[in-house]
């Protein structure tokens, strides 16, 4: 069975045909969906813009993360859960897609550099913690994270306007 075919089966799964069929259930699925992303993003860009010295310069970045990642990974499941729901009700169509697919690649990208982030320069938080300009590659991390978070939203936005042409 190919990919296309398995994306083909999900759209065509019970699950994906009742939201698909429900008067509330795709509306209601990509307002979630909006919801987990603007916590998402506007945590993430607080946090980024500190890295970066534009926000909150006096705070010491531990505690801007402290505070903001409750909020982050709970925006992030609630994205990833409505998301998966909103795959569902489509897999076939999006399955071709461009911009799905960037979107997915972006999105890995952006799990690359935060890891990355926090196995690297981020352990060594202590020794600059509070300087309000914190290291090079915090601050290259913290600006590749906005790009790639902005780029993933306008990837999202171009879905529905992406044509494909063959599948």
């Amino acid at each position: 069975m190919s990919l296309l075919e398995i994306a083909q089966a999900i759209e065509a799964s019970h699950f994906g045909a009742a939201i698909r069929e429900s008067r509330d259930g795709f509306p209601s699925l990509i307002f979630v969906h909006l919801c987990g992303l603007l916590i998402t993003v506007g945590t993430i860009s607080l946090w980024d813009l500190r890295l970066l010295g534009a926000a909150l310069r006096s705070t010491p970045v531990s505690r801007v993360g402290k505070a903001l990642l409750p909020w982050t990974w709970t925006g992030f499941v609630v994205m990833l859960v409505s998301g998966s729901a909103l795959v569902c009700v489509e897999a076939g169509r999006l399955y071709p897609n461009t911009a799905f697919r960037l979107k997915l690649a972006l999105l890995l990208l952006a799990f690359i550099n935060m890891s990355s982030f926090h196995l690297t320069i981020y352990r060594s938080v202590a020794r600059w913690d509070r300087e309000a300009v914190v290291p090079a590659r915090a601050r290259l991390a913290g600006a590749i994270s906005l790009a790639l978070w902005f780029s993933l939203l306008t990837a999202g936005r171009a879905i529905g306007y992406t044509i494909n042409y063959s599948v």
